[in-house]
């Protein structure tokens, strides 16, 4: 049985009919017990009316009558040892002589009868003159059991299905299809799960646009580094020029920046997480960096938790874009502490600045203002790497304007807070 669907309904019916058997079991075995209990009472009861043994027949055949009229029931009168002593209606048959007790006696006909033991001995025998048929319980039951039964059929098929629109979906995106998604329906656990893989697939789409999109573009890069190589090594063998040397060595370290920088970014989208957490001293690395570009340092020392290489990384990159766009005298960094318990790191500079509707665009890998495709000038994957570094600290970056003219890039980073023992 492959369907989810028929497994949970045939499950479902099995515990109907278990449950069902083990409730006539329980009432076949319990209701000669109760049926005792009871007519041994109504026995007493009607020992009240019925004349005792010396009475006359006519008598008795009175009373007999009362109680027919009373039940709406043939009702015989017998002696102990079963002799006939007055009925009303048709002659019902005397108890066996080995019964002793009040009790229910199942015959071949359509209703039972009723055997009451009065405390002189006697016997009194009931059987109703109409009435439903001794197996009604057994059909109601049934009748019950089969409404049941189709009243859960469309509610086992709805979940199901909906499982299934949810399988062809996981299929289609395996298969390639990154924009399938699953109609959300209801609220329960079924539901919760077509939420998760709508944000699951959501998810995967963005990240493999974003490689594909990074990986386009940086193949567009990687060319022009290894053209100027080409070039510069097809003109040293025809002679030895020190300036095309150090071009080509120039040309070298850019490439393999920026393979780097691909490879960081990379991994940077593949995890979630920091491989390394420590405590780091955000203003000697700063410190550090900055005097490798002769910006000027400010502030005050700050720990945050994070990997410290990143972090040099994520410095590093915003001090060699400010120097792209500024004169390294014009660069300022500083860190501050922030307000709920943050740390802001900035790096300023005097360029040109960015206009407000690129300020958001910039940190896209690749990404190139208007104006600048022409000049082959652009951001590279240092500002977007920026970004991913700023996040996985749980952090943020944002460009924002200089007073004075400029750029100011503002990072803000949770501080480290020291656990007390």
């Amino acid at each position: 049985m492959r369907h989810l669907y028929l497994q949970i309904y045939v499950a479902f019916i099995a515990i109907l009919i278990v449950f069902l058997l083990l409730m006539s079991m329980t009432w076949w075995l319990l209701r000669d017990r109760d049926d005792r209990i009871f007519l041994d009472g109504m026995a007493v009861l009607i020992a009240e009316v019925v004349p005792p043994k010396n009475a006359s027949r006519d008598q008795l055949d009175k009373a007999v009558g009362k109680l027919s009229d009373i039940f709406s029931a043939q009702i015989t009168l017998r002696g102990e040892d079963g002799t006939l002593l007055a009925h009303s209606g048709d002659v019902l048959p005397a108890p066996s002589p080995e019964r002793e007790r009040s009790g229910i006696r199942h015959g071949r006909g359509a209703h039972p009868m009723a055997m009451l033991r009065l405390p002189d001995g006697r016997w009194i025998v009931a059987a109703r003159e109409r009435g439903g048929s001794r197996y009604g319980w057994l059909i109601a039951i049934g009748i019950l059991a089969i409404t049941i039964a189709a009243g859960a059929y469309p509610l086992v098929r709805r979940i199901t299905r909906r499982l299934e629109t949810l399988q062809v979906s996981v299929e289609a995106l395996g298969a390639g299809s990154l924009d399938a998604r699953v109609r959300v329906e209801g609220k329960d656990e079924v539901a919760n799960l077509a939420t998760s893989f709508n944000r699951a697939a959501q998810r995967i789409e963005k990240l493999v646009n974003a490689q594909r999109e990074m990986l386009a573009t940086a193949s567009h890069e990687l060319r022009s580094p290894l053209a100027r190589m080409r070039m510069a090594l097809e003109l040293l063998k025809r002679e030895d020029r020190p300036e095309l040397r150090a071009q080509l060595e120039d040309d070298i370290a850019e490439l393999d920046d920026l393979v780097g920088e691909i490879l960081l970014a990379t991994r940077l989208q593949a995890v979630e997480k920091l491989e390394r957490d420590a405590p780091v001293a955000l203003m000697t690395l700063l410190e550090e960096e900055a005097s490798r570009q002769n910006a000027k340092v400010s502030g005050q020392s700050v720990i945050v938790h994070g990997d410290a290489r990143l972090l040099r990384r994520l410095i590093r990159n915003l001090l060699e874009n400010a120097q792209r766009h500024s004169s390294a005298s014009e660069i300022e960094a500083s860190v501050c502490k922030g307000v709920d318990e943050t740390v802001i790191l900035r790096v300023e500079d005097r360029g040109p600045g960015v206009p407000e509707k690129e300020r958001e665009r910039i940190f896209e890998p690749f990404y190139r203002i208007e104006g600048s495709r022409e000049t082959g000038e652009g951001f590279g994957l240092g500002l977007s790497l920026v970004r991913q570094i700023a996040q996985r600290h749980g952090g943020e970056v944002r460009c924002l304007p200089r007073p004075g003219g400029g750029t100011c890039f503002e990072v803000i980073l949770p501080a480290h807070r020291v656990r007390r023992s």
